[in-house]
């Protein structure tokens, strides 16, 4: 059983062990395999976990002893899962496995926006609260979550655990999702999307990307949103229209933007994001804390061992 790893340095960059999957067969991790390397690397793979390297129909169609495909993610899209179904290839993901740490994300983001934190350590170190005529001073606003709303637009598992969170803050949280009213706890109220974004002082996104939710996040939304809001993504970047985004942030439309996710990864130095008023971004790492990484790595053997078994766990073959 030969066993290759794509890109494997973003889950596992040396913190973390591949050798209850080197038990498993003949293994090489590769930490980053560029496109034009995929199929020298690939050939006589039985197993072929990938990250974000794409295996499009073509590449698949070369891999003739290729059996099983491991996404190291939640998300699927780099898979052309119907030319995989066509040759009986089993693909499987990685489901549920970062929500905390996505959702602690969130109000990473939310606090760092309406407390400022590090701007006052940083104000600090430059002698400012020394020099200070008062006991303190600030320069920012400072915003209370207690009795704001929140709106979530998607409320999956990761949706749900920051509705949680919002609820412990004091907040009213407000959800756009498929599930009835009668199957939500009675703290989060079924919101339309237009009232959501036009009355939540917080909009957090936590829908896949689909046709329907591109760029749901538009010019047309952004003037929907009250001048104080702030929008969190921390779902898939092209969910967000960036210049439109940037637009509406630069010229008071709305408040401020918490983004962990871009539409391209790493971002174009134009990104207009990159140098628009009140716009803080991370660089995708919402699922990066080691106990999320942990639960992919175990999940990821977990799928392998039961694929072995003749009975797959997490296929997204339809």
């Amino acid at each position: 059983m030969k066993i290759v790893v794509l890109d494997g340095y973003a889950a596992n960059p040396g913190d973390l062990s591949w050798d209850e999957l080197k038990s498993l067969g003949e293994c090489t991790v590769y930490d980053r395999t560029a496109p034009a390397e995929v199929l020298e690397r690939a050939a006589g793979a039985d197993i072929l976990l990938t990250n974000k390297v794409v295996l499009d129909a073509t590449t698949i169609a070369a891999l003739p002893q290729l059996k099983y495909i491991g996404v190291l993610a939640t998300g699927y899209n780099i898979i052309d899962t119907a030319a995989a179904k066509e040759r009986g290839i089993t693909v499987t993901n990685i489901p549920a496995y970062s929500t905390p740490s996505v959702a602690q994300m969130v109000f990473a983001h939310i606090l760092n926006i309406t407390q400022r934190v590090q701007h006052y350590t940083d104000e600090i170190h430059k002698g400012r609260w020394t020099n200070s005529p008062d006991f303190c001073f600030w320069d920012t606003p400072l915003i209370e979550l207690s009795g704001k709303k929140i709106g979530i637009i998607g409320l999956g598992q990761t949706g749900y655990n920051t509705a949680r969170i919002a609820i412990g803050f004091g907040m009213e949280v407000h959800a756009y999702t498929s599930k009835s009213p009668f199957q939500l706890p009675p703290e989060i109220k079924k919101t339309e999307l237009d009232e959501l974004f036009a009355n939540c002082d917080i909009i957090s996104l936590h829908c896949p990307l689909t046709d329907s939710t591109r760029e749901l996040v538009n010019a047309a939304r952004l003037k929907q949103m009250k001048p104080n809001a702030i929008l969190i993504n921390t779902g898939r970047g092209p969910l967000v229209n960036e210049q439109d985004l940037a637009d509406a942030l630069n010229n008071g439309t709305i408040f401020a933007a918490g983004l962990d996710v871009l539409s391209q990864e790493p971002p174009r130095a134009d990104n207009p994001l990159l140098t628009a008023r009140n716009c803080y971004i991370t660089p995708h790492i919402a699922w990066a804390s080691a106990a999320a990484r942990e639960r992919l790595m175990q999940i990821m053997l977990d799928n392998i061992k039961a694929f072995l078994d003749g009975k797959p766990i997490n296929s997204v073959i339809k």
